[in-house]
């Protein structure tokens, strides 16, 4: 295990569970210049990736088969940020997600627990989840965070129970937990970030592709270093850009060749996320516009260049 830890005792202390993937990286190249000075950054992995740079503060573990390690990186954390899971094609059990999801809330209950040893900090670890769009599955119109959930695959499935059972885990525990229910992030997605040369969409009745929400890379840093500085979250928050973009649009804006196949039944034309919530928790300086194509792609390949 290799740690380091901040100096300023005030500013916040996060551990980012699963930092070696994707969505990890790119908090690693961003989140320095985007938190307070003096932030205590951790970042948590089974193996620490070879990009590494020096002075991160990592902590090689397997958390599902070493919980004391994974308390031990979380000792005073003031947020665990949990991107680690399965996620579909990449083999797996989707139902680590949950086991995952509870790991880290056994491990910031443990933190809390030391914490109330020590009169002289009132430090309280919570939990922020990545969880998925997916878990509201096909229905129409702009999703709220209230809206019914009713999952169309099996991935949607398996983060919706896990954000059930650590919801409901985090109240036995006194752990603070946020499902963020992330909508595709481009350059991260399948359709962007999976591109590959006789790439298909599918094409529905009316002519459209598939509409999604996104939020750009350069976004998602920003607003993920906006949300762990405030103190009060709800449990359930979308997180996306305004406005659902069509992912034909999306290819074409990169200028990237596709071709049309008619859509399944099981297709889902759209999935729009309600961000309302979302805007609100945001300081005047994290703007939230809504998803431009051009813009997106932009992002990306500001990140990749």
């Amino acid at each position: 295990m290799e740690a380091e830890s901040g100096d300023d005792p005030a500013a916040p202390a996060i551990l980012v569970f699963g930092a070696a993937g994707r969505i990890g990286g790119l908090l690693r190249r961003d989140w320095p210049a985007l938190l307070p000075a003096g932030s205590d950054l951790r970042w948590q992995a089974r193996r620490r990736p070879d990009d590494y740079a020096a002075g991160e503060a990592w902590h090689i573990l397997a958390p599902l088969e070493d919980p004391a390690a994974l308390v031990q990186a979380a000792e005073g954390a003031d947020t665990i940020l949990c991107l680690a899971g399965v996620t579909p094609g990449h083999g797996g059990d989707l139902d680590d997600n949950a086991r995952l999801a509870e790991a880290a809330i056994r491990a910031a209950q443990a933190s809390n627990q030391a914490n109330s040893q020590n009169p002289a900090s009132d430090r309280k670890t919570r939990v922020l989840l990545a969880s998925s769009a997916a878990v509201y599955g096909n229905q129409p119109g702009t999703l709220p965070e209230e809206a019914p959930l009713h999952p169309a695959n099996p991935y949607g499935v398996a983060k919706a129970e896990m954000e059930a059972q650590a919801l409901r885990l985090g109240t036995e525990a006194g752990v603070a937990v946020t499902a963020l229910r992330i909508g595709n992030i481009a350059g991260l997605d399948a359709i962007l970030g999976g591109w590959r040369p006789g790439f298909q969409l599918d094409r529905f009745a009316d002519g459209t592709t598939p509409r999604r929400s996104y939020i750009g890379v350069q976004m998602l840093a920003q607003v993920l270093a906006a949300l762990v500085q405030r103190p009060d979250l709800p449990n359930v928050l979308n997180l996306a850009q305004p406005g659902p973009v069509a992912m034909g649009d999306l290819l074409r804006a990169a200028g990237l060749e596709f071709s049309l196949r008619p859509a399944p039944d099981s297709a889902i034309p759209e999935v729009a996320l309600e961000v309302t919530r979302l805007a609100g928790l945001l300081p005047p300086d994290v703007p939230l516009p809504a998803a431009d194509p051009a813009q997106l792609v932009a992002e990306w390949a500001a990140r990749t260049s």
